[in-house]
């Protein structure tokens, strides 16, 4: 007899793998189709961090967007978040459907809490790139605050070197991870016993992601640094 025989329905693993593969790309086509539809713009605009940014430093936004290198990988970090926020609206589902099973059929699920910490869990490792490409990290600001613009650069080019250790050993140690999970077919431990390593591929590919945002932000605030220093001199 199965463990999970009398829980009522219990989502299959590879319905919810398959789910949160699918899922955020049915959205973003339905997204892309409704703004043509609208005659809206498919390409989000600002936010408001960095509207406020342009307002405090033009040059810094209008001087230079990047190369095709830059370009790439911004793109890509632009959709991996797009891709990841739509996980969100799984966990409202997920939730409600725990609460009506447990107080209006009395049938608490054994799948819903695990599947959506997995989740959301998930959405942090693979958002890092999102956040590092509209400066949405946490950053202590005392200092920082005080100086001029090509200070600022300055000040993010001399720091990067402490991001890309902390990005580096993340990678290293997330391969070590993942692929000793992969190894031994690691699940959890609750009656759902799902696969572990697919999260630990996804630390992996988060990490891989932060590191290749870093690089992108890293080579626009030398040119930005450089290009500001002629400006100065002229």
């Amino acid at each position: 007899m199965s463990d999970l025989e009398g829980f009522g329905f219990v989502m299959p693993h590879w319905m919810y793998w398959g789910w949160l593969a699918v899922m955020p790309l049915i959205m973003m086509g339905w997204h892309k189709w409704a703004c043509a539809r609208g005659g809206e713009p498919a390409e989000p605009g600002m936010t408001p961090g960095e509207l406020q940014a342009m307002e405090d430093d033009p040059l810094v936004y209008l001087k230079f967007e990047g190369n095709w290198f830059t370009r790439i990988i911004d793109w890509i970090s632009e959709k991996s978040g797009e891709f990841v926020a739509f996980w969100t609206v799984n966990a409202v589902v997920f939730y409600f459907f725990e609460v009506v099973m447990r107080y209006m059929f009395n049938q608490p699920t054994v799948w819903v809490h695990e599947a959506s910490f997995l989740l959301l869990g998930m959405q942090y490792l693979l958002a890092g790139a999102f956040a590092m490409l509209h400066g949405a990290h946490v950053r202590v600001d005392v200092v920082y605050n005080l100086l001029p613009v090509r200070g600022r650069i300055g000040m993010d080019i001399f720091t990067s070197m402490f991001f890309f250790v902390f990005a580096l050993v993340l990678m290293v140690t997330s391969w070590t991870f993942f692929e000793n999970s992969y190894s031994m077919n690691e699940t959890t431990v609750e009656t759902w016993g799902i696969q572990y390593w697919p999260v630990k591929g996804m630390m992996m590919l988060g990490s891989t992601l932060l590191l290749l945002a870093g690089i992108s932000k890293l080579i626009k605030d030398i040119v930005l640094f450089v290009r500001l220093g002629q400006e100065r001199v002229a």
